[in-house]
């Protein structure tokens, strides 16, 4: 993890799969589909990070690196981060993000959650609840993409939907 002097604020894109953890001069920016984004924020060290992740687990890892595409590694890359900064979850802000479905004909409810933008929402609440984090917020489901980006500096969070059923504009929310 770069520091950087607070004159030189840092933009930061997360592309699907990646994760980056960073300090007050870092603005985070991604666009979700049915992929989750989670947001840690410590109020009083003001750092923090974003990860992108695209499914809830692939399963055994076999000795493999950690990667961000999957929730169960992304929360364990948050983690070594945490530990390393001499911190603990439960001093953290969680934001939640994305998990919206992408095609118009599953816009409806599912009861069985087979879906993966369901799926990925379910596992960033047993995740969030494992390892002891207090979610602050969250903006999941519906339908389309996010626009999401994410202050360390203060903490806060802004989130753009354009949902898939067309509606005169997109609604901007700050969380």
């Amino acid at each position: 993890m770069k520091k950087l002097p607070l004159a030189q604020a840092m933009d930061i894109f997360l592309q699907p799969g990646e994760f980056y953890f960073g300090d007050r001069s870092t603005r985070i920016r991604t666009i979700l589909g049915s992929c989750v984004s989670i947001t840690m924020w410590h109020p009083q060290r003001r750092i923090g990070g974003m990860c992108h992740y695209m499914l809830p687990s692939r399963g055994k890892k076999a000795g493999k690196q950690l990667d961000g595409r999957y929730a169960d590694e992304a929360l364990q890359l948050f983690m070594r981060e945490i530990r390393a900064a001499g911190t603990w979850p439960d001093e953290y802000q969680v934001k939640l993000f994305g998990g919206g479905n992408m095609f118009q004909q599953q816009a409806t409810a599912h009861i069985d959650c087979i879906d993966v933008s369901c799926r990925n929402r379910q596992s960033a609440y047993k995740l969030i609840q494992h390892y002891g984090f207090s979610l602050t917020a969250e903006h999941l489901g519906g339908s389309g993409h996010r626009q999401i980006m994410f202050d360390i500096g203060t903490g806060h969070a802004w989130v753009r939907q354009n949902p898939l059923i067309k509606s005169s504009t997109a609604a901007t929310e700050s969380l």
